[in-house]
C-alpha cells in the first residue's frame, strides 16, 4: 500500500505499536508524537504509568493476550490505538501476536532498542553470532540445553519462573561445560545492575526483575565441551591407537542408518563410540546403546559422550551376541566390530530388530564382507553394499600428497515389513 493511501486511512484505521526500548529515555520525538495523538493507550502497567497524564483511554496488557486483541477489535474502527511494547515489539514481543491477529497491513511497528542489544552494549561485546532463547512463560529448557551444547554465546530472556539462578542450576545439573554468566538486572532504570557470576554462586542468588542472562563459553578451560557435529575430527574423540570409525566413513554410515528423533539405536562393538555419539544429532528423544566388551573402551565411550554433551547414550559392557539379552528393541543397528562372530551377531540383532528396521555393518575384511551380505540376504533383508575409499592430504616440503586409509565396506540390510511373519511380527 502506498504512503499516500496510508495517510488517507487515518490513525484509527491502523494499530500503532511503539517499542519503548529500555524506557521513556529511548523514545524519539516521533514516538512521543504518536503516543500523544492516541485515543487509546495499551501496555503493561509499568509502561502505562509513564503516561499517567495522558487523557487517552488506557488498557492494561495482562496474561490474556486474547482479551486485549478483542478489546482492540471493538475500538479500532473509530479510535486511534497505540500499543506500548517493551524493547523491540517484534523481538520476542507482542508484535507477532498483533500481526497475526490483524494482518501486517493493519499494524505499524516503530522498533526500538531490544533488551538483548542493550545487554551486549552494556558488556561491550558483539552479538551478531549470539543465539537468543526466550524462557518467558514457555517450557523452552530443551531448546536451551541443545544450544548450550553447541553455541559459544547465548542470551537468555528470563521470567520469574525461569530466573538466572534456575539457568545456572541447569548448566550445573547437566555438566554443560565452563560458561561465564552475566546477569543484567533492571536495565535502563536507576536500579540497573550488571555483574558476572560464578555458576555455583549464581545458582543460589536472587536477582531484580526484569533481567536478562548472557552466557559466554570459556575456551581457556581444559574441560570445555566439544560441539556435536557430523563428521567431527577424529582427534576430538578419545580412542585407542586409531581404532575409531573415521570421520568420512562415520558420515556415510549415519546416512545409511536413516535415523529419526525417537528411535532406539544399538551400536555393537562400539569401540570409542564415535558413531553412537554422532547419532545423537539425529536421535534427539530416543535411546542410543553402545555395546562394547573391552572395559577400557567402555570408559572411552562414556568420556566421549560427556565431552560432546550427549545424555541419551548408555555404554553397556558386554560380549556379543550374548550381551544383547534384555536391551530395549532397536529400530536401527550398527555393527562396527564382530570378527569371526559377525554372522551370529547379525542373526541375534536381526531377531530383535523392530519392523521396517535397518541394520548396517562396516568391515575392512573381505571375509566379513561376504559373511555379512550373505547372512543378511538369508535373513530376508534387502541389501546394499558401498565401498568407501578415503585419501587424506598430507603436506610435503614443497607440495602435498594423498595418503590412503583402509577401504571400508558398508553393508546395509533393509528389513521390509510385510505383516505378520517371523520376527517382523513380534
Amino acid at each position: 500500500m502506498h504512503a499516500a493511501t496510508n495517510n488517507r486511512l487515518g490513525a484509527g484505521m491502523k494499530i500503532q505499536v511503539v517499542g519503548m526500548g529500555l524506557g521513556a529515555q529511548d523514545l524519539t520525538a516521533h514516538h512521543r508524537d504518536i503516543i500523544a495523538r492516541a485515543d487509546v493507550l495499551i501496555g503493561g502497567k509499568r509502561l502505562l504509568a509513564l503516561f499517567s497524564d495522558s487523557p487517552a483511554e488506557k488498557e492494561v496488557i495482562g496474561k490474556d493476550v486474547g482479551a486485549v486483541i478483542a478489546y482492540i477489535r471493538r475500538r479500532m474502527a473509530r479510535r486511534s490505538i497505540v500499543v506500548l511494547a517493551s524493547g523491540d515489539p517484534l523481538f520476542f514481543g507482542i508484535g507477532a501476536k498483533l500481526a497475526e491477529a490483524f494482518g501486517p497491513e493493519r499494524v505499524v511497528f516503530h522498533p526500538n532498542v531490544s533488551s538483548v542489544a542493550a545487554a551486549f552494549a552494556r558488556i561491550g561485546q558483539p552479538w551478531q553470532e549470539a543465539r537468543v532463547v526466550s524462557l518467558h512463560g514457555k517450557r523452552n529448557q530443551s531448546v536451551l540445553l541443545e544450544l548450550l551444547r553447541s553455541e559459544d554465546t547465548l542470551a537468555v530472556l528470563t521470567d520469574p519462573g525461569h530466573d538466572p539462578a534456575g539457568v545456572a542450576r541447569l548448566l550445573l545439573e547437566h555438566d554443560l561445560g565452563p560458561f561465564r554468566m552475566c546477569v543484567l538486572e533492571a536495565l535502563g532504570t536507576a536500579a540497573e545492575r550488571v555483574g558476572w557470576h560464578e555458576l555455583r554462586r549464581a545458582a543460589s542468588m536472587k536477582f531484580q526483575e526484569p533481567n536478562i542472562v548472557v552466557l559466554k563459553r570459556r575456551h581457556d578451560s581444559p574441560d570445555r565441551k566439544r560441539p556435536l557435529l557430523l563428521g567431527a575430527p577424529d582427534a576430538w574423540f578419545e580412542h585407542e591407537k586409531g581404532l575409531i570409525t573415521k570421520a568420512e566413513v562415520r558420515a556415510v554410515t549415519l546416512s545409511k542408518l536413516r535415523l529419526c528423533p525417537r528411535q532406539t539405536l544399538w551400536d555393537l562393538g562400539a569401540g570409542s563410540g564415535s558413531v553412537a555419539v554422532e547419532a545423537a544429532l539425529f536421535i534427539t528423544a530416543g535411546k542410543i546403546l553402545a555395546v562394547e566388551k573391552d572395559p577400557r573402551r567402555v570408559e572411552q565411550i562414556k568420556a566421549n559422550a560427556k565431552r560432546f554433551g550427549v545424555e541419551n547414550l548408555r555404554a553397556v559392557q558386554a560380549a556379543l551376541p550374548e550381551g544383547l539379552a534384555g536391551l530395549p528393541r532397536p529400530h536401527r543397528v550398527f555393527i562396527g566390530g564382530g570378527g569371526r562372530d559377525l554372522p551370529g551377531i547379525i542373526t541375534a540383532a536381526a531377531r530383535c530388530l523392530r519392523p521396517d528396521g535397518i541394520l548396517v555393518v562396516n568391515t575392512v575384511l573381505l571375509k566379513n564382507l561376504n559373511a555379512a551380505s550373505e547372512t543378511l540376504r538369508h535373513l530376508g533383508f534387502r541389501t546394499e553394499i558401498v565401498q568407501i575409499q578415503v585419501l587424506r592430504g598430507q603436506d610435503m616440503p614443497f607440495s602435498a600428497r594423498l595418503e590412503a586409509l583402509n577401504p571400508v565396506w558398508i553393508i546395509t540390510g533393509i528389513q521390509e515389513f510385510k505383516g505378520s511373519r517371523g520376527r517382523g511380527s513380534r
